[in-house]
């Protein structure tokens, strides 16, 4: 599933965080644990990586990532409100983490709507002195095709996240 690029890029992210003396975790849905597997992947990568979140059901992002009921019941899981919820979550429940990154999207090939299509994916990241942002993609083709993109797009976060942090 996870190709030579993503592991590449993921490489080199870890190579920065190490440099900046920075530390993640990742809350993700419907990457299921793909963006933590690629960082991972990298020996040494416990010095950067605190861990990581999977919440696939809404009653997972409220018990693991304590994402108010509310807010998914008025917004809906695939929203910014819930991803950035999943990543100041993450952060709470990580001390040692100073960045997170969230995804929570809709992968396929079913479960999409006219307002959320299959393939859009919300992503929330945050750094521990509260700076963050959300973004929405709508990714193209199959399952695998859109999970790629989504975790390609999260670790491109982190690289911001990372180099906002160095600039502060």
């Amino acid at each position: 599933m996870l190709n030579e690029p993503i592991l590449a890029r993921a490489a080199e992210i870890l190579g920065r965080m190490r440099d900046a003396g920075l530390r993640a975790v990742t809350a993700e849905s419907c990457t299921g644990g793909l963006v933590a597997a690629a960082l991972t992947h990298h020996a040494g990568s416990s010095d950067m990586v605190e861990g990581g979140f999977v919440t696939y059901s809404n009653a997972m992002k409220t018990a693991l990532l304590g994402v108010p009921p509310a807010l998914l019941a008025h917004h809906g899981a695939v929203s910014a409100e819930v991803a950035a919820s999943m990543a100041r979550g993450a952060l709470a429940h990580a001390p040692d983490a100073d960045l997170a990154v969230a995804i929570t999207g809709i992968a396929g090939p079913g479960g999409g709507s006219a307002e959320k299509p299959v393939g859009l994916v919300w992503f929330g990241a945050i750094r521990r002195d509260g700076e963050g942002s959300t973004i929405s993609r709508q990714f193209a083709g199959d399952r695998e095709a859109v999970r790629n993109q989504a975790v390609a797009q999260a670790l491109d976060l982190l690289a911001d996240l990372t180099d906002a942090h160095m600039h502060i």
